[in-house]
């Protein structure tokens, strides 16, 4: 069984990942925003690496809290 501590790392890791895909969906609607009004395809590849960042991150998060479900 781990340590109180591993337990903290896994779930800290989680909660970290949780927050930057928060701060990506942020960068999504100001950017979603931004195109509904001007239209700008460069932008769009902004929104489009928001969204992998997302993606990314969602196996991590998933892989986390599995670990802590087992500890």
């Amino acid at each position: 069984m781990p340590s109180d501590s591993q337990t903290n790392v896994v779930a800290a890791d989680a909660l970290t990942l949780l927050l930057h895909n928060q701060h990506a969906l942020g960068a999504i609607e100001e950017i979603a925003k931004w195109l509904s009004e001007n239209g700008v395809e460069s932008v769009a590849d902004n929104a489009v690496a928001a969204m992998a960042t997302l993606d990314t991150n969602a196996k991590a998060i998933t892989d986390a809290i599995m670990r802590l479900r087992q500890y």
